[in-house]
């Protein structure tokens, strides 16, 4: 069965989402760590917490709440956003973090990403987050210098020994529009790399059909918004799939 990882995107200190990953901000909560006690009683088994102001300036700037949120959650929690030195890579694992999520630089400096996966091996896990097949970078607002394809890029993940990668579609986080489907099977069948999916799960239909690519090497889903929203809850989402499996569907 597929992981569903809840994310909690922190920006000032709030959980929050946006809309494409700019504008449109919505604050859910002003206690992060309630949040993070609230996914595991709902059933999580991972967190994925994302720094947005560290996205953006390029530097992590809610360690405090990411230490609270890790105490809180007494699970699993991955943890990116502005993780451009192996010192603060350091920094954040000593803080309790499962794994870290490296973006900008692991695509923009391939020495440094090969330097952190002979470091850190497994705690180190990359996000591909793309816009219309094209690798994205400095919180989503850019393209790759090289206007590097996601299928490329995951293909060089996996000549350096990484097993797996986190995929993000850009334009559909945070929207509510469904996941793209064809973009995740475009990456798992070209690249031959296990990936988790995020971006713009909205119903349980959304995790089904997701779950649906678990044998051609799909292993988890991110799911934000549509938890916030309470389109439906995580319990349900992890209930459903058990049932599914039982099901052989």
């Amino acid at each position: 069965m597929i992981r569903l990882i809840p994310a909690i995107d922190l920006k000032d200190g709030n959980v929050v989402r946006l809309y494409q990953g700019k504008g449109d901000e919505k604050v859910y909560s002003r206690n992060p760590q309630v949040v993070a006690r609230h996914w595991k009683k709902q059933g999580a088994s991972m967190i994925h917490v994302v720094d947005l102001d560290g996205a953006f300036t390029g530097e992590p700037k809610n360690l405090p709440c990411l230490k609270k949120i890790v105490k809180a959650a007494d699970i699993p929690v991955e943890f990116g956003g502005g993780l451009r030195t192996m010192e603060m890579i350091r920094t954040v694992l000593g803080l309790g973090v499962a794994r870290v999520v490296l973006g900008t630089r692991a695509v923009e400096d391939r020495e440094f990403l090969r330097e952190c996966r002979q470091e850190f091996g497994d705690k180190v896990i990359v996000s591909i987050d793309a816009k219309n097949g094209i690798v994205m970078t400095q919180g989503w607002q850019e393209s790759s210098s090289r206007k590097k394809a996601a299928v490329e890029f995951a293909l060089e993940l996996k000549a350096m020994g990484f097993g797996e990668a986190i995929y993000t579609d850009t334009s559909k986080d945070g929207t509510l529009r469904g996941p793209n489907i064809t973009a995740v099977e475009g990456l798992l069948s070209g690249a031959g790399i296990a990936v988790i999916a995020s971006g713009g799960v909205s119903s349980l239909d959304d995790v089904v059909a997701l779950s649906r690519l678990e044998a051609q090497g799909l292993i988890g889903a991110i799911i934000g918004k549509a938890l916030y929203e309470e389109r439906f809850t995580l319990k349900e989402a992890l209930n459903l799939l058990k049932t599914k499996r039982k099901e052989g569907i």
